[in-house]
């Protein structure tokens, strides 16, 4: 366990236990003291520990051209934030999910998914202004503070994401960050810091509204469900977009916009899912680099990440999830020490269920809890050259029948990927074309070969309507 970790864990502890205790802190932002059982002392060494997490969790993009970049762009607005003196670090997920996020401490994180969506530098710039905000008004840890006064410890999360947490080694306070869900008043003095550093370094604040406009277009697209990642914890209103609408002025049509520079940078950024990684296809799952396929039951969604995949049951009620790690340990001995990392877990029997000439081992157990009800896994391992593949299934021990079936399916469905149709899949990556100012957008991409079920989402990439006719020598993002 790192030292990081274990300041944390203590810190924990005796918040917990010591609810009585609390101080109050001075808001950097407002100069007003506001609750705060999380002392500043202890700000960088949560921030550390959950980069950590996030990085193992989600990987990063390697183009470091880009990386730079946007590192560049963010740098130049932590002087005009109100805690300039923090030591600032930015990131680039490899993530097609539209997400943009920070952590204690001065961590700040972007998808490329997100940069994918956003058309230049100043909707960039807003984007990490108002994560920079939330940083600066120590938002993070005031909802930590405030969910540790009504609930025990830091029950902010279900059950059975607790004991994936737990199993993936993600249980502590930065998984716990993750989740916290954003007060209407933190969002919109959020927006209006986003909006003031963006403007005093330099960039046009108005390309806020552009970029919740292309969320809320997303949203219609998918059919008015909600978008995950960044409105999962940024909730956008009607009354928000107002609030920003009113924070602009007519000077700030004046300040910089950098749109071909921005565009140039993201030539060649993967889109969408990277399928070397692994993708889903006709109820399949398929990882190239790994070599491996298996079936997906019906009414389950997956979530595919650097270091895990994850299934879902839609009714939220079980879930599965894969790790892979390179090991010669025998399977019995590598189970016994995984289970006995998960706190409350006893043991029920084993069994060996066949999957194809794979070496495999099973093992099920009962996990108590007095903080939640009693949870059923099924750790089930499968040795595949030199890696352990380890598949976790948990659901409520009260019809915990209903889904150690479908677990057992799911495994026994494991198999090696040979199709070179498969091993060989590439992802497609954003290209650049110049419009000659004759051609409708939709022309442009029949003409380039995009594939059309892409079409409305490129559409909102590039902040134009498919009939539109786009001005001559502006930069289309295509995907090819």
């Amino acid at each position: 366990m790192s030292s990081a970790r274990i300041k944390i864990a203590w810190l924990v502890l005796i918040l917990s236990l010591n609810f009585l205790l609390f101080s109050c802190a001075v808001n950097p932002v407002t100069g007003e003291k506001e609750l705060s059982l999380i002392p500043v002392s202890q700000e960088k060494a949560i921030g550390e520990q959950t980069d950590l997490e996030i990085r193992a969790q989600y990987g990063l993009v390697e183009d470091q051209r880009l990386v730079s970049y946007i590192e560049g762009i963010g740098r130049s607005i932590v002087p005009h934030t109100h805690r300039p003196e923090l030591e600032y670090h930015f990131a680039v997920l490899d993530s097609p999910v539209i997400n943009a996020f920070a952590v204690p401490g001065g961590y700040v994180y972007v998808t490329r998914g997100i940069l994918a969506l956003i058309s230049n530098e100043a909707e960039l710039a807003t984007v990490l202004g108002h994560e920079l905000g939330h940083i600066a008004a120590r938002h993070s840890l005031k909802r930590l503070s405030q969910m540790m006064l009504v609930q025990t410890g830091l029950a902010l999360v279900s059950s059975i994401d607790k004991r994936l947490a737990e199993v993936a080694g993600l249980a502590g306070v930065g998984f716990q960050l993750l989740f916290l869900k954003f007060s209407r008043d933190d969002e919109y003095q959020a927006d209006s810091l986003g909006i003031a550093y963006a403007r005093r370094a330099g960039w046009s604040p108005l390309f806020m509204i552009d970029f919740f406009h292309s969320l809320e277009k997303l949203g219609d697209l998918s059919g008015g469900r909600p978008l995950p990642g960044f409105l999962s914890t940024h909730p956008l209103t009607k009354d928000r977009i107002e609030k920003v609408k009113a924070m602009l002025t007519e000077k700030d049509r004046h300040l910089n916009i950098n749109q071909n520079e921005y565009l140039r940078n993201l030539q060649g950024l993967v889109f969408g899912d990277d399928p070397r990684q692994g993708f889903v296809e006709k109820g399949k799952f398929y990882h190239p680099r790994l070599r491996f396929v298996f079936s997906i039951p019906e009414n389950c969604e997956l979530q595919n990440t650097a270091s895990q995949v994850r299934l879902s049951s839609r009714d939220g009620q079980a879930a599965l999830l894969l790790m892979v790690e390179k090991s010669s340990e025998e399977l019995a001995a590598y189970a016994a020490r995984k289970m006995a990392t998960l706190k409350g877990a006893r043991k029920l029997g084993e069994d060996s269920i066949a999957t194809g000439n794979f070496p495999s081992y099973h093992v099920y157990c009962l996990i108590e809890s007095k903080e939640g009800e009693a949870i059923y896994l099924r750790l089930g391992l499968i040795r595949h050259g030199d890696y352990i593949f380890s598949f976790y299934g948990l659901a409520p021990w009260r019809n915990y029948s209903v889904y150690d079936e479908k677990f057992k399916a799911l495994i026994r469905s494991f198999d090696e990927l040979k199709d070179p149709a498969y091993l060989n899949r590439q992802p497609l990556r954003i290209n650049l074309v110049r419009a000659d100012g004759r051609e409708k957008l939709s022309e442009i991409f029949e003409k380039q070969g995009v594939p059309q079920n892409l079409w409305p989402q490129l559409a909102i990439m590039n902040k134009l309507e498919l009939e539109a006719i786009p001005q001559a020598n502006s930069l289309i993002k295509i995907v090819r």
